[in-house]
């Protein structure tokens, strides 16, 4: 099943259910669902998630064409939001051996993070950071930021896992951990700084619930760059090439940490962006992942 959120003019936020091309509101007061933390709220497991949905489908008589919602967010018009408002938004790096090759190769003899990059990768224990809030996340054809202070802020495309209670997978969406990393390349330590500022991470277009994605980690994933119209970049790369199961990250995550319902986990980028293509303001992102769709996003330097 996939859900959605959308924004109506006079209504604010809706809950959708996706049939086909058809978006069915299923925001009900009776049923006190107002989003899709609700949802996973109200359905405590992906099956009962389903199930509410379902039932509430069936006494909806208000549907959009997913092409009416698709377009560039306003006041004034309807249009996609991020599929939810996630409480949290958790990260993790260096899950992919490229990303970790790419890494090493850029610390200098010199660097405090030399050798850093190859220990994250080999050892039992991840890395795992915080990301973001639900104020700092946006949904497809908004806008993600670039930090004034940032002359090498990248895209980092990723499966992005949505945590249900108790450590359950209840869900996967697309999504785009932007990052400053020229900030996170002067110092590790630096890290919060280069990952956490206003519109650092994109999400959507749409929560896939995980009973419809029959394995997480065989899924094609690509990035695309645009520039005045033209395409500078694209990258390719499957789930499959993971060092780490998502159940593991997300196991991980939950340890002497309770997680609430509808908290995101971003699973790491195994498309390492080469510097020359890091992103400037006007620049449009797309992030293609198989069975969730296309995340589209523009990207702003931030005041």
């Amino acid at each position: 099943m996939k859900l959605c959120q959308f924004f109506l003019p006079g209504k604010g936020r809706r809950t959708g259910v996706i049939e086909g091309s058809q978006v069915i509101d299923v925001t009900s007061r009776k049923a006190k669902i107002s989003s899709v933390v609700d949802l996973i709220v109200r359905g405590k497991s992906c099956k009962g998630i389903e199930r509410l949905a379902r039932q509430l489908t069936r006494e909806s008589r208000v549907c959009f064409a997913w092409s009416e919602l698709d377009r560039t967010p306003s006041p004034r018009k309807a249009h996609l939001l991020g599929p939810l408002d996630p409480p949290e938004v958790w990260g993790a790096g260096i899950t992919y051996k490229r990303s970790m090759q790419y890494y090493s190769e850029h610390a200098s003899q010199s660097d405090r993070s030399k050798g850093v990059y190859d220990y994250v990768y080999e050892s039992d224990r991840p890395e795992i950071f915080f990301k973001a809030t639900a104020s700092r996340t946006v949904g497809p054809n908004a806008s993600i930021g670039i930090r004034q202070d940032s002359n090498l802020t990248a895209v980092e495309a990723e499966l992005a896992i949505i945590i249900g209670f108790n450590g359950q997978i209840v869900g996967y969406t697309a999504g785009n951990d932007c990052s400053a990393w020229d900030i996170e390349r002067e110092n590790p330590l630096f890290l919060a700084q280069s990952k956490i500022f206003d519109s650092c991470f994109a999400l959507g277009p749409v929560l896939v619930t995980s009973e419809e994605i029959a394995d997480p980690h065989r899924l094609a994933l690509s990035c695309t760059i645009w520039r005045g119209g033209k395409q500078l970049y694209k990258g390719h790369v499957n789930t499959r090439e993971m060092k780490r199961s998502c159940q593991e990250l997300v196991d991980w995550l939950c340890r002497s940490n309770v997680t609430s319902a509808g908290t995101v986990l971003s699973t790491g980028t195994g498309i390492p962006i080469p510097d020359e293509y890091a992103l400037k303001d006007g620049d449009v992102v797309e992030i293609d992942l198989e069975g969730v769709g296309t995340l589209r996003n523009r990207v702003r330097k931030l005041p």
